[in-house]
């Protein structure tokens, strides 16, 4: 008997936790199309969106709200819930592949060569892929920048090293911001305000094409790491322990840099660069949860989806008519939150010691 209650228990939990997260997702989704410029009800948001989908005839009010709710606020509320899914699952994935619990797409700079990518097609105006060449110029400079980080701060046998993670994300983006610098002297007046657009990240640009070319990739990302949930558990706990349990590390890693560049893409295409989405919710959801990434990447997902939400909803609201970008409101939350991190586990390693 007490042993059945001490298994149900951290289920019931968990359980718990599922639902409070989905809840505050439901709200946030609602309070995010409902507040603005022009305020709407639960009422005008609910008959708003069912008049577009019932293709029911409104009058001049119902219009306006129906115009308000889908040609305005909802392709901007689904691009953020994208945006901070990727991030997050990104984030949580990283973490596993370089064992280190302050990994980031933007702290190591698989952000930064993300952004580098988009904004050298918008430079150069390249249009190969059509509508499709920023993402995929987002994800050629994604991958090959994780490569090139994974190659530089490969965890050891005893897992990752922070000091050196901090490093190379220092070096990655630090040359990245040199070469974005250059093309901005390069960029006319026009490009101009799209890179500002990256180095601060907004998500004013959303419309419908962007969540159509966003959502694919970050649907068949988030579904291929919850699929690799064992073998990121197993490579957690050190490459020389994964190999003798199985799994094929190589073709693991290729794997995760792979999709985690796709991720970021995704995220970073119509986005720009926002940051600490991939550090604060994998590592919250960790400490609540638990490391299994079977749980852990769900989770995540709706973390970071309703962390941008809040986010995008703070910039659009808190200095109108005008908007906050919110890389700024992201910096203001999760730079304290790295500095404590840092603090955390130096104390940790103190204590050890």
């Amino acid at each position: 008997m007490t042993s059945k209650s001490v298994v149900k228990k951290p289920a019931d939990h968990r359980v718990l936790f599922a639902v409070l997260v989905g809840l505050f997702l439901v709200l946030a989704f609602f309070s995010s199309i409902a507040i603005g410029a022009v305020s709407l009800s639960l009422t005008d948001v609910i008959n708003a969106l069912y008049a577009r989908i019932a293709s029911v005839q409104s009058d001049d009010i119902g219009r306006l709200n129906e115009a308000v709710v889908w040609d305005l606020r909802l392709s901007r509320v689904i691009t953020a819930m994208i945006v901070g899914a990727s991030l997050a699952t990104c984030g949580a994935a990283m973490q596993g592949l370089f064992g280190n619990p302050l990994a980031d797409p933007g702290i190591v700079g698989v952000s930064s060569g993300a952004s580098l990518g988009a904004i050298i097609v918008v430079v150069l105006q390249i249009s190969t892929f059509g509508i499709w060449t920023l993402p995929i110029g987002a994800f050629v400079a994604g991958v090959a920048t994780t490569f090139l980080i994974y190659a530089l701060a490969r965890p050891g046998k005893d897992g990752g090293d922070n000091t050196k993670l901090l490093l190379v994300g220092i070096a990655v983006n630090a040359i990245g911001g040199a070469f974005a610098g250059y093309l901005t002297y390069l960029a006319t007046a026009e490009q101009l305000q799209s890179l500002t657009f990256w180095s601060m990240g907004s998500l004013s640009g959303a419309k419908w094409i962007t969540v159509a070319i966003s959502l694919p990739p970050a649907v068949i990302g988030i579904w291929l790491l919850y699929r690799w949930s064992r073998p990121l558990d197993l490579l957690a706990l050190g490459e020389r322990q994964a190999r003798h349990l199985g799994v094929d590390v190589t073709v693991l890693r290729c794997k995760l840099i792979f999709v985690t560049a796709l991720l970021v893409a995704a995220a970073v295409s119509f986005s720009g660069t926002i940051g600490f989405v991939g550090l604060v919710i994998p590592h919250l959801f960790r400490l609540m949860i638990g490391p299994a990434h079977r749980l852990l990447i769900p989770f995540s997902a709706a973390g970071g989806a309703l962390l941008v939400m809040l986010a995008d909803l703070a910039a659009r609201t808190l200095d109108p008519p005008s908007e906050v970008p919110i890389g700024v409101i992201m910096g203001s939350l999760g730079g304290p939150f790295f500095l404590w991190m840092i603090y955390r586990s130096s104390k940790a390693r103190g204590g050890q010691e």
